[in-house]
């Protein structure tokens, strides 16, 4: 994908960090409910992978939306880096993980998820 050069759209990348922050924290609260420790070493991949054996807890619905959630997360992410540029889609979602570390506590940690 070629980046975008034209001038940055301020309320676009305002739209995609809420979406990414939307995004997120929904991730976290589903993390939390399956007790799936999400920021732990190859756990996204995992998830991804569809092994629910990184859950504390059965809850296949919560587990699936998890899975679709991060899936939304890497697509929300890559079209911020060709729409805005990669600079400032590191921006946003620095923003982001900002946010969440400061509500999510317990989620403290190595994020976003870095691999698909």
């Amino acid at each position: 994908m070629t980046e975008r050069t034209e001038p940055l759209d301020l309320s676009s990348a305002a739209r995609s960090m809420t979406s990414l922050d939307d995004i997120d924290t929904e991730i976290a609260r589903l993390a939390l409910l399956c007790q799936v420790q999400i920021l732990a070493p190859g756990v996204v991949e995992r998830v991804v992978r569809n092994d629910v054996s990184v859950c504390g807890t059965n809850n296949p619905v919560a587990f699936e939306k998890l899975r679709g959630l991060l899936a939304l997360h890497f697509g929300v992410r890559d079209t911020a880096g060709v729409v805005h540029g990669q600079a400032i889609a590191s921006l946003v979602e620095q923003q982001v993980i900002d946010r969440l570390r400061a509500r999510f506590p317990t989620l403290a940690g190595a994020w976003p998820p870095a691999a698909r």
